[in-house]
């Protein structure tokens, strides 16, 4: 087996300078774009449930409709490996700050376009074709953004504390939650249900801009990474970092893929899908629906930095592996949970999310653990949008399909099998892989 030089061994803490980025800088670099970034997603994936189905599908039945407003949700996740890839070679041959401004301009550019976008009435089945390409690009931007978010933290990161540094890009996934929920919860505060229909869909797409340009200004005020200056100057990026990575890392790929697994499943369930499920089936007001996402969102956000810390003081594989026994456990309450009335919604909201926001903390370092820094803004990207693919792509399709067609019990097993499936790839890694 061929030696790997300290500069790049994927399971010691890395030997770099000094940063030149103070930790405040870098962590709200990280935080801030992700932020952004799952702000833009998540805007989407509520739109998708409370107004596409009637503005861009106009002509199915409602489940139908709703089904195919799901199925150009899913359309961003197997964007998202294409992103990684491009963006993956970029922040591996050029460096990490200017690949990260430019997949935070590619996802904004494809939301603000979303809230120009004219409805299926007006341009007929243009319409949803439009929208799926906008969605593919906001897929394509967060493909690059996410694994260069997590470097921009863990390169950065003293020793000891990679765990702790690692959770902050993981922040912008609830913030972002809380946001675009928070922002269609105002929304129905001031203006009615066929206003939000007729125009008022479009004010956070838009809105967006302003964010993008915090975004900008944040990013473009970062230095380049240690670990990436150090292999600069020792010469060791490389030609073409997806071949490289394919060529020598394809366990790890494979591997890292299956154990972000259920954190992706447990999430699409816990939000996108109890949105639909809340709204279409229980017949929620919206804004209670939009108020057990907002209480979800902010439990998520508590548990990754308690996550965090906890990995760097116990292991985080340990962590992990707890973790998704108790997704495994939790899978067996999801149907009294989704079936016995508001307030055990909300239990089941504040649980799933809770859990999420354990795993979740700590999938970003994991999924950076095994590469060497020549390719690890396109491994981790790869194999954290991969696991988009399998495990958050067709959630919500599949849980609203088997709860419709089997009952809320298929939903469990689904959520069940995916944690056995991730628990299985975290016991065959290497305590240096994740």
């Amino acid at each position: 087996m061929s030696q790997v030089t300290p500069s790049v061994s994927p399971s010691a803490e890395p030997l770099v300078p000094v940063a030149l980025n103070s930790p405040a800088r870098v962590l709200t670099a990280s935080l801030v774009g992700t932020t952004i970034e799952f702000f833009d997603f998540y805007v989407y994936a509520t739109a998708a449930v409370l107004v596409f189905p009637a503005l861009f599908f106009p002509n199915s039945d409602p489940m139908a409709a709703q089904l195919s407003s799901f199925a150009t949700f899913s359309i961003a996740f197997f964007a998202r490996p294409f992103g990684a890839i491009v963006f993956g070679h970029f922040g591996d041959r050029i460096g990490r700050k200017a690949t990260l401004v430019a997949a935070l301009l590619t996802m904004g550019i494809s939301t603000v376009v979303i809230g120009l976008l004219p409805s299926y009435a007006q341009i007929g089945v243009l319409a949803p074709l439009l929208l799926a390409l906008c969605r593919f690009g906001q897929g394509f931007g967060l493909g690059g953004e996410w694994g260069g978010a997590v470097l921009l933290a863990t390169e950065n990161a003293p020793p000891g504390k990679r765990s702790w540094y690692g959770m902050f890009p993981q922040l912008g996934a609830p913030i972002g939650l809380f946001l675009s929920s928070g922002i269609f919860w105002l929304l129905l505060q001031v203006i009615s249900k066929d206003a939000l229909l007729s125009w008022g869909w479009r004010v956070p797409f838009l809105a967006s801009s302003l964010l993008i340009a915090v975004g900008l200004w944040v990013r473009f005020s970062i230095t380049e990474t240690p670990a990436f200056q150090k292999a600069m100057e020792a010469h060791e990026r490389v030609e073409v970092p997806i071949a490289a990575l394919f060529r020598n890392h394809k366990r790890s790929i494979v591997l890292g893929t299956f154990v972000a697994l259920a954190t992706f499943v447990l999430f699409y369930i816990g939000s996108a899908y109890l949105l639909a499920y809340n709204t279409k089936v229980l017949q929620l007001p919206l804004l209670q629906a939009l108020e057990v996402q907002l209480v979800g969102a902010i439990v998520f956000g508590i548990f990754i930095p308690l996550a965090g810390k906890y990995a760097d003081r116990i292991g985080r594989r340990q962590l992990l592996i707890g973790v998704t026994v108790a997704i495994a456990l939790f899978s067996f309450l999801l149907p009294p949970l989704m079936t016995n009335g508001l307030g055990m919604i909300f239990v089941f909201s504040a649980a799933a999310m809770a859990l999420m926001g354990v795993t979740y903390g700590l999938i970003g370092t994991a999924l950076a653990a095994p590469f060497p820094t020549a390719v690890r803004y396109t491994g981790s990207s790869i194999t954290f949008n991969l696991a988009g693919i399998f495990g958050a792509s067709l959630a919500p399709y599949a849980a609203t399909w088997l709860q419709a067609t089997y009952g809320m019990w298929a939903v469990g097993l689904y959520l069940g099998l995916s944690a056995v499936i991730t628990l299985v790839c975290i016991l065959l890694s290497g305590r240096e892989e994740v």
